[in-house]
């Protein structure tokens, strides 16, 4: 069943203030597990809502939403699919007292273009709706996404520093914008050397923007991939509660990347690890299990990762890799995608492989 709320455009603006708990604690919630709609310049928008296993009104939960990447939709993230984990991963480790309430948003056209900043407007509309209904800890925000869903992250934490405690980014660049963009915002990003959709130089645009903001000391030269685990850098002389992390590995446009040896995709963890440091009034603690290599605390070599792309024999040509483009009007690449996906028409312009 849906159920449907209508925003006032004029209201889009205003937040709830960091660090409080929202006005729906307490309440007996009519927001269950399920399918929800808002209006956003006169556009119908949806998102499906996941709460904790025995929701409890009494308490505040972190709040997380999950932004899928160009050509998904909000029923992938939920349900895992197309090289995604589920809700990107992160449920089975928000348990108990680290329980949240996630969000899964659809993008206008499967993708995040945030036109006129009416995505950011889509957030705050969603934000007031979970916020005036169920019990959120405010100062407890988080985003993650991959590709375009990375991008629409760092566009909310440009736009809306004090509403997002900190967010997750996975293999993106700047593709929704970054209105403001001049406050810290605690920073995490992942992303690939060999990236081919994103180029790792879109993503150090990208982290460079919050080292500068969140006031860290820059590394020159930086970490590179220890042959096939990733190499995480945390950024020293950060300001207080706005820390910096970067994950460099030897690897593909992927949400779900594995270090050599392992089985298990290393984002959920790492985003956990980042986000779990981070208290109900804002401040920020340090990890209960260390998190650097004492030899050198700029860098550590995380031990959990990569497994190779499945294939079934030579390709009868250049291959496009997953996410990739494939196809469109004016397009003179590959035409054939790697083994395990499809080349997928978007529009008449972009065709990618899924």
């Amino acid at each position: 069943m849906q159920f449907s709320t209508i925003a006032l455009l004029a209201l889009s603006c205003i937040a709830p203030v960091l660090g409080a708990r929202s006005p729906g604690c307490g309440k007996t919630p009519t927001i269950r597990n399920g399918q929800y709609t808002t209006t956003v310049n006169g556009k119908q928008r949806e998102y499906i809502v996941r709460l904790p296993d025995n929701y409890d009104r009494n308490f505040a939960y972190r709040l997380v939403f999950t932004f899928h990447a160009l050509g998904g939709n909000a029923q992938q993230i939920a349900n895992g699919g197309g090289g995604t984990l589920a809700w990107y991963g992160l449920p089975p480790l928000m348990t108990g007292n680290n329980s949240a309430i996630f969000i899964s948003p659809n993008g206008l056209n499967q993708g995040w273009a945030n036109t006129g900043g009416e995505d950011i407007t889509f957030v705050d509309n969603m934000v007031r709706t979970i916020e005036n209904d169920l019990c959120v800890e405010q100062s407890l925000r988080f985003a993650t996404g991959f590709s375009y869903g990375g991008a629409m992250s760092y566009s909310w934490a440009c736009s809306r520093p004090d509403q997002v405690r900190a967010i997750s980014v996975l293999s993106s660049a700047v593709l929704s914008g970054c209105n403001g963009g001049t406050q810290p915002v605690a920073y995490y990003h992942q992303h690939g050397t060999r990236d081919s959709v994103l180029s790792i130089s879109m993503g150090r645009q990208m982290r460079d923007r919050f080292v500068q903001n969140n006031g860290c000391t820059p590394l020159n030269p930086e970490p590179q991939p220890n042959g096939g685990r990733s190499t995480k850098t945390e950024y020293r002389n950060c300001l207080p509660g706005k820390p910096v992390t970067w994950v460099i590995f030897d690897g593909d446009h992927n949400p779900s990347q594995q270090d050599q040896g392992s089985n298990t995709p290393f984002a959920p963890g790492n985003t956990w690890e980042f986000w779990r440091q981070f208290q109900a009034d804002g401040s920020s603690n340090p990890s209960p299990e260390p998190t650097s290599n004492p030899g050198n605390p700029q860098t550590t070599l995380i031990t959990t990762s990569r497994a190779p792309e499945p294939t079934t024999g030579p390709a009868p040509g250049p291959t496009a890799p997953r996410w990739g483009q494939c196809g469109g009007q004016g397009w003179n690449g590959p035409t054939v995608c790697v083994s395990g996906t499809t080349c997928t028409k978007l529009n008449d312009y972009y065709h990618q492989c899924l």
